[in-house]
Parts: C-alpha cells; structure tokens; sequence
C-alpha cells in the first residue's frame, strides 16, 4: 500500500517507508539518527500486567532490530471503558512501564480511545549512530545467520485458550515474549552485523524473505537448529493453528524449497506469527562463534547460528 505513495526526498530520511525495514530513520547530525516505530496489540494473554509487559517489550524491539537504544515512548491505547475497570487499563500500563524502565527509557505520556477491546502499544523513539544503522538488507554470501529466541509462541498462546498447553510450557513461552531484545543488541553492537530484522507477526519464513527481497541471495536455514518453544510442534501434531499461518503462507510458499518428504509441521512451524520475537542477524562466518559465546554469556541462551547465505541457488529460502 505504502509504495504507492510518494516518495519523501528529504535527504535527512536514511530509512523511510519504501523498504520493509522495522523502523523508520531520521538523520540529526553526523553522529545521531532517530528511530521511530510505533506497534500495538490485543491481548495474548489475561493477566493485564503481563499484557502491558508483552506489548512493550514487542514495541521496544524494532528499535534494537535496527542497533538503536531506545529513549523515549508513548502508550497507544484502545480501551472498552464502559467494559473494564480503569484498574484494569493501570495495570497494563504497569507492566509496560515496567520494560520502558528495563529497557533504560522514558514514558512521556501516550493517547487513549474508546474501543470495543483492549489494544495496547508503543511508539518509541530511539537513537542510533547513522554509520551503524542496521538494515534487513545487505548480507553477504558465506555469512552465518544467528537467530536469537525460540519460534512457535503463536500456536502456543492459541492452544492455551483451549487449556492444551501445560503450565511449564507456557511459562517458558511467557517469559520468552517478556524478554527484551536488549541484552541481545548490546552484545551484537559489538560485531560487524550486515543485515537484521525481528521475527514478529509474518513468522520465521516471511521475515528471512524480507533479508532477500529481488535479490542473488538464497538463505539457506538448517530445520533442526532452529530453537523451538517446548510443545510448539506438539500443538501443531494436535490440529491447532493460527488464523495468521495461511496468509503468511501465501507470502513465501513460491520462495522456499523443502526437503522431499518433511513434515507439514515444520512449515508451520516457520509460519507461525510471533510477538516479542528474537533477532535474526547476518554475520561474519569468523566472527559466530564468538557472538554466540558472548550471546550465552549474557544469558541469550536459545541463540542459535541456523544457516547462512549464499548465493542464489533454487530458491530464496531452503530448508535442509
């Protein structure tokens, strides 16, 4: 929708709307670049603390997919009031402000309407050297990609509302989707990073196309060291899906290749959306090993190197 409007020809834009990147860029001068992004939700879960911790790590996380830091944020709210209590809506905000603060940023204020369900989100404004912006495009044949958390949180929230996940299982999920991406860009910051994006609502598949858009590249991603949530695939077995699988589907099912004979599963698996999903980076094949030491160091322990580029070879996207 957006490519058919025009252009902006500021020269101080370095990232606008003409790219998929996860935020957009805007030069201060030669050392500082503001990031802006904005996202909202609705609720994954009851717990409105939890909700409000959800969605602002999930709003926080466009700004470190870009190697910014975060610096200041604005709640955006959708809220039935004649409904919920307003205790309900404070408690949400709680659990957002709760991760501004984690995160080292400011709650400065935000906008409320009167909507038939909760939504809650961020825009963030965050700050960024304009040589070390980080780009969903420009990976290199031979680097490696490392992925930072575990997939499959979309199938597990839905199958919870049907009370078929067990309780450490969804935990784990939990405390995956709580966690900001923080540690994991501020160890990243220090390596050479040629690409990155957070895998969010178009799943694994969908977001690893948006590192390769009309180009040479072929990402070539190794099924079994992908981190998988605990029960992910177990849901998948049992007949639960997203209502987000098909349509992530129709974006990438003429891009990928799969190996004769696998499971429809592990294609769900790489569709199935994600909120506060992990950092999916292109690097220097000499420098993984120390990125992933460094990664578990921090206590980034689902990090992963889970392929690597080539050049175009079949498809955009195969999976051994």
């Amino acid at each position: 929708m957006l490519a058919s409007l025009p252009q902006n020809n500021d020269p101080n834009v370095l990232v606008g709307f003409d790219t998929s990147d996860d935020a957009g860029v805007y030069l201060l001068n030669d050392e500082q670049a503001l990031v802006f992004t904005a996202d909202f939700i609705t609720p994954p879960v009851d717990d409105p603390y939890l909700y409000g911790q959800i969605a602002a790590a999930n709003s926080l996380s466009d700004v470190y997919a870009m190697g910014g830091k975060p610096l200041s944020c604005l709640n955006l709210v959708g809220f039935p009031s004649g409904k919920l209590e307003d205790e309900v809506l404070e408690r949400i905000v709680a659990g957002a402000l709760q991760k501004i603060t984690e995160a080292g940023a400011v709650l400065l204020g935000g906008h409320t309407t009167d909507d038939d369900e909760p939504k809650f989100g961020l825009t963030v404004t965050g700050l960024v050297h304009p040589e070390k912006i980080w780009r969903n495009i420009g990976a290199q044949p031979g680097d490696q990609l490392i992925l930072t958390k575990a997939i499959g949180s979309g199938v597990l929230l839905n199958a919870n509302l049907k009370n078929l996940v067990s309780k450490e299982a969804l935990q784990d999920c939990l405390d995956s989707l709580i966690e900001l991406n923080k540690a994991a860009a501020e160890v990243l910051a220090n390596y050479e990073i040629h690409a990155a994006t957070d895998i969010t609502g178009f799943g694994f598949a969908g977001h690893c196309m948006e590192m390769v858009p009309g180009s040479d590249l072929t990402l070539n991603i190794t099924l079994d060291d992908i981190p998988i949530l605990s029960e992910a695939r177990e849901m998948y077995e049992r007949g639960v899906s997203t209502g987000v699988n098909e349509t992530n589907r129709s974006l990438v099912e003429k891009y990928w290749k799969f190996p004769e004979g696998s499971t429809p599963i592990l294609q769900e698996l790489m569709l199935d959306p994600q909120t506060s999903g992990g950092l999916l980076v292109a690097v220097p094949e000499d420098e993984t090993t120390t990125i992933l030491k460094d990664l578990h160091n921090v206590g980034v322990f689902p990090s992963a190197c889970i392929g690597y580029v080539s050049n175009f070879s079949e498809a955009k996207l195969i999976f051994t």
